[in-house]
């Protein structure tokens, strides 16, 4: 029987006699939730992922494993400061202390080593490691780990090459390596030690080896991702989420199998969207606490009488809380992202303190410092003390209000009258066709900064109406959108937030160490099957609706769709993401195929094209300079659009272009900000719409135009895009405007960041180093000038 919490009154009244306490005034996040995190904080490092508790609670250890800087830190719990940081080369996630809290256990990441550190007068000193096998790319990536020192053993649970390790710690030798069915996240040895539980993270399971017959016990199902859990005091129960479920299953041990299962979303029965993933009991008041990273909140449950938990209310905290845990009296929650986004309009220039590294998302390369979105947003620990019901009630009323998600599938925001955008999934839109193109990592500033009636900072252009006329006259002639961001950091995450509204937890959790080059893949855009959304992609949602749809180029790899559901559902003979063939010649093949389709009438209702030559090549050495690349997105963006606008469908036809992520340039409002278009004949024309939209809100405007549901909490809580269309549908004659430019440009210079630039492997998106990457882009273009700030 599922337990939910229902949704309660958001007055935000508090009760007579209510205990006082203290809620900040509300942060807007670009995806247009808020944040009011309450409690005591501290600076953390990037990514925290996870926090590791000493046997006396006298430490807390962080581990850092973001794209930046990775770090593990030493808290002391009493005086709640941190009191070491040690930088480590890679880690992710597995953390743990010895009994006697001397030694720290620490996962090395793609080193493939279990590092060891001496806690010595309150200093973390590196003494030792362990190997598993040669480092990256030997594709191994330990994940969670147990010590059992009664056994003098060490258990690590790995995600690439899912096996279950025991380790001997005298001989520090590997003694046995058990295959699991799935990446593994998490291993939590039982409370007598003669079990070791496994979060069978990619198979929905409860993997347990019994470590006395040294056999594997028959696996219990759990929800949908499961990644941290925790056995409760007694022993009896263990406590597992499921982070694509937004849910926790509670296990009963003796008769092992899931006695209930609690929901921890805002709403019951929401889609995909709070993910769950941590977890802290409170064993005196018989409270769980559980992390709801994508919520950013606390759920919080009473836990009393098992079989039988209710719901009590909510927390607020940071951006998207990673780990929680109970300690002297405390919750202590590390939140992944901090407390706000930023803007990013520094680029190279001297760095002027270590500190300003490790804590402001200074990426160091050869004594400068950029300001990447992959490092940007620092972690952050809140210290809350656990609210009594009335304080409680209150804070569960700022969690309703920062949430723009409502559980309901038709919005909240006011449709104008006669508006060709539906209200709700079902209705009939006078738009039959949705034409959505995707581009590649642009920042509004960068492209459109020059356009005097729209919000930007002309000394961060860097491709402005000469190299891309055709993407001004769309922002000039139809929409400008100046206060649109992507719901993502980079193109790994970029892909599944542009086709599903959401960045499952194993993606989020996985990409920031690959783009910081220390090894593992992270599986996105349908490559890895945990990566995926859980139902799927919006072709998916396009298949259960009956709206037919087609791909080109999206979700391809190696001239087959990573996806089932596009089998027979793409063109085959468009190109995939390739930077040695051109835009426009993929829109030659895009036009072929689209002619042929409109003669038979069989145009598809929903169509994806990928055009993502505007990502560049840097300044190889003979290939096409940044400026050739960029003006011949432009130009194929600006034929693609005329051939549309002068087809017999144009009245009935939409077309929605964005990035799927801006990560590779500076923006003076956010680095989440990005250049988006829409044109069709339902589109205003020579219009400035300031309202705040992001990827999620086209989502929605697309599903709701085909008479389609939201896929997650996300999409379901975007604003459509109901100020850009018009009641009446208008013919327009749009016509490609040529660059500014050669569009056969080719780099010629030989220096230093050409030198650079050789060095660089494009064959897949953003496979490189995006901070020299950035660093190449803006000095191959503007040669010694500093990037203004």
């Amino acid at each position: 029987m599922k337990k939910v919490l229902l949704a309660v009154c958001l007055g935000l009244w508090i009760h007579a006699h209510a205990q006082e306490i203290k809620i900040p005034e509300p942060v807007t996040l670009p995806n247009g939730w808020k944040l009011t995190p309450v409690g005591k904080s501290l600076q953390l490092g990037d990514l925290p992922l996870n926090l590791a508790v000493s046997k006396n609670s006298k430490f807390i250890a962080v581990t850092n494993n973001g794209q930046s800087v990775q770090s593990i830190q030493l808290i002391d719990v009493k005086s709640q400061k941190i009191i070491d940081s040690n930088i480590i080369e890679k880690s992710w996630y597995g953390l743990q202390f010895s009994g006697d809290e001397k030694k720290l256990y620490a996962a090395g990441g793609h080193d493939n080593r279990i590092m060891i550190y001496d806690v010595s007068t309150n200093k973390l000193i590196r003494h030792d490691s362990i190997s598993l096998g040669k480092p990256w790319p030997n594709a191994i990536g330990p994940s969670g780990i147990a010590l059992d020192e009664s056994r003098n053993r060490l258990y690590v649970v790995t995600r690439e090459d899912k096996q279950l390790y025991t380790i001997d710690l005298t001989s520090k030798k590997i003694l046995s390596k058990l295959g699991l069915d799935a990446e593994a996240y998490d291993c939590k040895l039982s409370q007598d030690k003669k079990e070791l539980f496994i979060t069978c993270w990619g198979c929905d399971k409860l993997t347990s080896y019994d470590l006395v017959s040294q056999t594997w016990k028959t696996a219990i199902s759990v929800g949908d991702n499961p990644n941290e859990m925790m056995q409760s005091p007694d022993g009896k129960l263990l406590y597992v989420c499921n982070a694509n479920d937004n849910t926790v299953s509670v296990i009963d041990l003796v008769s092992r199998r899931v006695i209930e299962t609690l929901d921890a979303a805002l709403y019951p029965n929401s889609p995909s969207g709070s993910t769950s993933n941590s977890l802290a009991l409170d064993p005196v008041r018989k409270r769980l606490y559980i992390a709801n990273a994508d919520n950013n909140c606390l759920a919080v449950f009473d836990v009393e009488t098992p079989g039988k938990s209710f719901a009590k209310g909510f927390i607020p905290v940071g951006w998207y809380p990673t780990s929680v845990r109970y300690v002297q009296g405390n919750l202590w929650v590390a939140n992944g992202k901090g407390f706000s986004s930023k803007a990013n309009p520094f680029g190279p220039s001297p760095v002027r303190k270590k500190e300003d590294v490790i804590h402001h998302g200074f990426e160091v390369r050869d004594g400068s410092q950029v300001e990447y979105i992959g490092g940007l947003f620092k972690g952050t620990m809140s210290i809350i003390q656990p609210p009594v019901q009335t304080q409680l009630d209150l804070l569960t009323r700022r969690v309703y209000a920062n949430s723009p998600y409502t559980g309901n599938v038709q919005t909240t925001e006011p449709r104008p009258l006669g508006n060709p955008i539906p209200e709700k999934p079902g209705m009939k839109s006078p738009i039959k066709y949705v034409f959505y193109v995707i581009k590649e990592n642009r920042t509004y500033d960068q492209v459109l900064a020059d356009l005097p009636q729209g919000n930007g900072d002309t000394s961060l252009l860097l491709f402005g109406r000469k190299i891309t006329p055709n993407q001004h006259a769309l922002a000039e002639s139809f929409v400008l959108l100046d206060n649109f961001y992507v719901n993502a950091e980079v193109s790994a995450d970029g892909h599944n937030w542009s086709m599903g509204g959401l960045a499952n937890d194993y993606l989020e959790k996985t990409w920031p160490s690959s783009y910081g080059g220390r090894g593992g893949t992270y599986g996105g855009e349908g490559e890895r099957e945990i990566a995926n959304n859980k139902g799927g992609f919006i072709w998916n949602q396009c298949h259960r609706y009956g709206v037919s749809f087609r791909t080109y180029g999206e979700f391809m790899r190696l001239g087959e769709p990573t996806l089932p559901v596009l089998k027979g559902n793409f063109c085959r003979y468009f190109p995939e993401y390739n930077m040695n063939i051109t835009d426009t010649m993929r829109f030659r093949m895009w036009k072929r195929d689209f002619d042929s389709l409109l003669a038979k009438g069989a145009v598809p209702q929903f169509n994806t094209v990928r055009f993502g030559n505007d990502h560049t090549e840097g300044v190889r050495l003979g290939r096409p300079s940044p400026y050739a690349h960029v003006a011949d997105n432009d130009l194929a963006v600006g034929l693609f659009v005329e051939a549309l606008a002068a087809s017999p469908i144009w009245n009935e036809t939409a077309v929605f272009i964005l990035e799927d992520d801006a990560q590779n340039g500076a923006d003076h409002v956010d680095a989440h900000r990005s250049p988006a278009y829409l044109a069709g004949g339902f589109v205003k024309r020579g219009y400035v719409d300031h309202t705040l939209y992001t990827t999620s809100s086209m989502l929605r405007t697309m599903e709701l135009i085909l008479g389609m549901g939201p896929m997650t909490q996300y999409d379901a809580a975007a604003t459509p895009m109901w100020r850009s269309f018009d009641t009446v549908s208008k013919a327009f004659p749009f016509k490609a405007l040529i660059p500014g430019i050669d569009l056969r440009e080719k780099n010629t210079a030989i220096n230093e960041w050409q030198k650079r630039s050789e060095k660089f492997n494009f064959a897949v998106e953003d496979s490189n180093n995006d901070v020299e990457f950035n660093k190449v882009l803006w000095h191959g273009i503007k040669g010694n000038v500093p990037f203004p700030g």
